[in-house]
């Protein structure tokens, strides 16, 4: 007899920085059939890209949803997007960002919001980069998603009026 373990929930938001009007319905779609509930998005026009939208869904579900969800939006050519996944008991949190020119990055989160890189990826980056500052930093960097909140920097401001959306206290 197996014992059904319990399925712990979680929360987070998935950040559509960019797409084309387009792609919105199916955006939508596909967000709904990864949570199985339905999803309804305001979208806004993108300040920083004349002719794209934006739009923000808070979600929640059972832990790995999050990824779940960001690997479903991978396939959308031109998305730009950030899928975030709180901590939750005995699991980091999560965030996925997602560029057309740099693919997705993950990148594990702890309950007070700092990036968190694993002791085994940080003992291959002193091992790969050979004593060499340079290379260790490039390395680290990469595994912070520098390149990729570079690039999302500019889409993540909503402009005047936008909604603002606060995270939440854990704990």
């Amino acid at each position: 007899m197996s014992v059904a373990m319990p399925r712990i929930k979680t929360r987070g938001v998935v950040f559509v920085h960019s797409t084309p009007t387009a792609l919105c319905p199916h955006i939508q779609w596909t967000l709904e059939s990864a949570l199985g509930s339905r999803v309804s998005i305001d979208w806004t026009p993108q300040p920083a890209a004349p002719g794209l939208v934006r739009g923000e869904f808070a979600w929640s579900g059972v832990q790995g949803t999050g990824a779940q969800i960001a690997s479903a939006l991978r396939g959308f050519a031109g998305l730009r997007y950030e899928v975030t996944e709180e901590p939750s008991p005995g699991v980091d949190g999560s965030r996925w960002a997602h560029t057309p020119g740099l693919g997705i990055h993950h990148t594990w989160v702890s309950a007070s919001g700092d990036a968190v890189i694993n002791e085994d990826r940080l003992r291959e980056v002193v091992k790969l980069a050979q004593g060499s500052p340079e290379a260790m930093a490039e390395m680290i960097e990469e595994l912070l998603g520098t390149d990729w909140d570079d690039e999302l920097e500019v889409f993540r401001y909503a402009g005047d009026g936008a909604p603002v959306r606060w995270l939440h206290k854990v704990g």
